[in-house]
């Protein structure tokens, strides 16, 4: 089992999920009416979102309440699958069906293309280990085997920041500063990327296990 791979998938597959899952209750609140597009803010009149817009998604779904509650339905299979079932051979591809599944009714932009991402990165999970025999680590590949663990904090931290810090600094210190979240998502997206590299050579330069080993 590759360690540092699951763990990202698992705890990244979590934000994804709960931040889709908070659209569909956005979409839900709003009621049994129709959105006037394609494209819509699952909280329209929420001053919690005004920072971001109040949360834009789309829906192929005519239909606000009935797009709330599969949005929740499918975040919610997601976080499971994410968190109960990562280690199965095709967990990776069901989370990318999922997420592609929420980007198209109601489960915001960010968080179904995020998890289309980490569904690409639970591919590796369960992905064979090749028997070879170890060789030193050095330069470029021992640095982001050992930085992982901070890589992962710092990632960790900044979507935290991303949501839900830019609104809770919008709502309770009036902070409305677009250049701050271009910063944000800026470093919670290259911390990500380099988390899942950091990740998967962290992965690698474990031991190598035998397959009997590597599935306990």
């Amino acid at each position: 089992m590759r360690n540092a791979t699951r763990i990202t998938v698992t705890t990244f597959g979590v934000l994804m999920g709960l931040a889709g899952l908070e659209h569909g209750v956005g979409e839900i609140l709003q009621g049994n009416r129709a959105p006037h597009g394609i494209m819509f803010p699952s909280w329209p009149e929420a001053e919690f979102f005004r920072n971001v817009a109040g949360e834009p998604a789309m829906s192929i779904i005519p239909n606000l309440l009935v797009t709330g509650i599969l949005t929740c339905l499918v975040s919610l299979i997601y976080l499971l699958w994410a968190t109960r079932f990562v280690q199965r051979k095709h967990a990776g591809h069901i989370l990318i069906l999922l997420a592609i599944i929420m980007l198209l009714i109601g489960g915001g932009i960010f968080p179904p293309v995020i998890g289309i991402f980490i569904g690409i990165l639970a591919t590796r999970i369960a992905a064979p280990s090749i028997e070879r025999r170890p060789q030193p680590a050095m330069g470029l590949r021992s640095f982001l085997g050992k930085v992982w663990p901070w890589s992962f904090v710092a990632c960790l931290c900044g979507w935290l920041l991303l949501f839900p810090g830019v609104n809770l600094l919008g709502y309770f210190f009036g902070v409305n500063n677009p250049n701050l979240i271009v910063m944000l998502i800026t470093f919670a997206l290259g911390s990500l990327l380099l988390t899942v590299i950091a990740g998967l050579t962290h992965d690698r330069l474990r031991p190598v296990l035998s397959p009997m080993a590597d599935r306990s």
